[in-house]
């Protein structure tokens, strides 16, 4: 399993970035101060390091330099409240590969994390995700129903996005929204269950099941349909009415 270090002194920022990671399948550790950092990712167990840059013992910034003037090559993507053009700069010629700006999402941080781990064979993979008649287009930002284009505002579409990426996966409200609007968003709100209302109405209905409790799932409804005609099977009733 992919081990990826975490250096973040806020604990719900740290425990946001670790839980997200470890259900796509990563393996985690965490540390708050920057000595710590520095030690652990000079054992070479750790394939990547999110950094963040206000650590409570040293700047984020002398953590990344004592490890690249001693040649440790991890890639690091840096987490910072500072997002001016000369921060960001900075970062990157202090030997960052990636900088990305609090807030954030953390679909957009696994998308880098994903991008920082490919290998060179895996540069060249594909760019669209693709279930039942729904595509999407990540490269172009464009959304297609078989042949009809739809358009998507930009929640809309990383919201179909993570769908996508978990076809068939019962995701509960609370990994949609942590995912889709971040750590900062207000966990009582059911801004995931209005969006989730706009895809449906937009993609179909029948693409998205509810699952009472939990959340909801993405399913390929021409196969569903397909399979009650041949089977005789009663219907599912489990996903709400079309909006």
């Amino acid at each position: 399993m992919t081990q990826i270090l975490i250096a973040e002194d806020e604990e719900r920022i740290a425990a946001f970035i670790a839980k997200g990671l470890h259900a796509e399948g990563f393996a985690t550790s965490v540390v708050a101060t920057g000595r710590e950092a520095i030690d652990l990712a000079r054992t070479g167990e750790y394939a990547l390091l999110v950094l963040d840059l206000g650590l409570a013992d040293m700047d984020g910034l002398d953590v990344l330099h004592q490890l690249r003037a001693t040649g440790e090559a991890v890639p690091v993507i840096i987490l910072t409240a500072r997002s001016s053009v000369t921060d960001t700069v900075t970062g990157l010629e202090s030997g960052a590969d990636d900088y990305m700006a609090k807030p954030f999402r953390f679909e957009e941080l696994l998308a880098r994390v994903r991008l920082r781990l490919r290998t060179p064979q895996q540069v060249g993979e594909a760019t669209t995700l693709t279930h039942g008649p729904l595509q999407l287009d990540l490269r172009t930002r464009r959304m297609k129903v078989a042949d009809h284009e739809i358009d998507l505002s930009a929640r809309e579409f990383a919201l179909a996005e993570t769908f996508l990426r978990h076809p068939g996966h019962v995701l509960s409200r609370e990994q949609l929204l942590s995912q889709v609007w971040g750590y900062d968003f207000d966990p009582g709100s059911n801004v995931v269950d209005v969006y989730v209302r706009y895809l449906r109405k937009k993609l179909g209905a029948a693409h998205f099941d509810t699952v009472r409790g939990v959340g909801y799932r993405l399913v390929d409804a021409t196969a569903t349909r397909s399979t009650s005609q041949g089977r005789h099977v009663a219907p599912y009733r489990g996903h709400d009415a079309p909006a």
